[in-house]
């Protein structure tokens, strides 16, 4: 064979392979669909926890299981900044609020004054047990953190704290003592520049899709671009990894998932099959109004094909009148339970419930 002509072949076989991969990256309507008839939770519960005193937000839900308890970590601004609490149920609708996990301190640390706080490694098998697990023989939260007062004020950062007490009790849990990402890292990409690091979730991955044991999904702040020149920011979420739970380094320069404009913040990761799925919520997108929670669905952890249907929580009742957002979804005994960020016309905002079957309604309210 010429070799011009081999050339041209091994580049043929070439073409047909790569076709072949981003083909495998996408998956398919059907497939989609499916996903989302499984997910959907067209029953409003209601609220299940709100603030205990006038004027505090409650945000972020994380739902885990230790014997026969369920736990929620959560988030609450008191009017000066974020601190993280712990509480416990004995069937997802009943909450006790037990107490702290992450408080503000007087230090003067890089976290001093915010510390917003998400579980790490949760069990990601839907329908599973949603085990809380461990690394290294610790408990892990990622959070973001800040050292000036007030509703979410320049800079803030993504910090990890850990505890070897089982997280069931309202223990401070202790952290490491610098970020282990900021807005000012040598390898901050553009999406990420405006000096605000989010939400971020973490997640453990036995066949290190992205040759690491853990990846690390977060919202960030960030700069646009159009025709390559820097425009007005947005948020959206990208990836981080780690082997060691402790030194994380972002994976690409691009978001793993994002939209032309407005918020696409808040992952949460579940396994359904052999498909990862991540919940996250949307704000003041183009085409849609207000904030509301979707999905989108991968093969590898890296590339992720978005739903492009319906919502699966948006604004339709009293309670979540203004936003309907930030997703924890799980299922267990049959039922699909979808735990979000509420917040009403007044601006009050707590944790409430929609479920896959009617369970009635909730007798809490703001």
């Amino acid at each position: 064979m010429k070799p011009l002509k081999r050339i041209m072949l091994l580049l043929s076989f070439a073409l047909l392979g790569w076709k072949s991969w981003v083909h495998a990256q996408n998956i398919s309507s059907t497939e989609m669909t499916k996903i989302y008839d499984e997910v959907k939770t067209p029953y409003k519960y209601g609220l299940v926890l709100v603030p205990a005193h006038k004027g505090e937000l409650m945000d972020c839900p994380t739902i885990y299981k230790e014997g026969k308890y369920w736990y929620m970590t959560y988030i609450v601004f008191d009017g000066s900044g974020y601190e993280t609490w712990l509480a416990q149920s004995s069937d997802l609708l009943n909450w006790k609020t037990l107490g702290k996990q992450l408080s503000m301190a007087p230090d003067g640390s890089w976290d001093a004054k915010q510390r917003a706080g998400y579980n790490a490694l949760v069990d990601t098998k839907w329908a599973g047990k949603y085990k809380l697990n461990t690394y290294a023989g610790k408990y892990w939260m990622s959070y973001f953190g800040g050292s000036t007062a007030g509703y979410e004020p320049e800079p803030l950062s993504i910090g990890m704290a850990y505890t070897s007490k089982k997280p069931t009790k309202p223990v401070q849990w202790k952290q490491l003592p610098n970020p282990v990402l900021k807005s000012t890292d040598p390898d901050v990409s553009w999406w990420e520049n405006r000096h605000k690091l989010f939400k971020s979730y973490v997640i453990e991955d036995p066949d290190k899709h992205t040759g690491h044991r853990f990846v690390m999904y977060y919202n960030a702040v960030g700069d646009s671009l159009v025709n390559n020149k820097a425009t007005r920011w947005y948020e959206r979420i990208g990836m981080a990894v780690s082997d060691d739970m402790k030194t994380w380094k972002r994976f690409q320069k691009d978001p793993a998932v994002h939209h032309p404009m407005g918020i696409t913040g808040d992952p949460m990761i579940q396994r359904i099959d052999d498909t990862w799925v991540m919940f996250y919520f949307g704000a003041f997108w183009k085409d849609r109004k207000g904030a509301f929670n979707r999905f989108a669905a991968s093969k590898d952890l890296i590339h992720w094909t978005d739903w492009e249907g319906a919502n699966l929580i948006e604004s339709s009742e009293s309670f979540d009148q203004q936003y309907a957002h930030k997703s924890f979804v799980l299922k267990t005994e049959g039922v699909v339970y979808h735990f979000y960020c509420a917040v009403d016309s007044k601006g009050n905002r707590g944790i409430a419930l929609a479920t896959s079957k009617d369970l009635g309604k909730s007798q809490v309210s703001f």
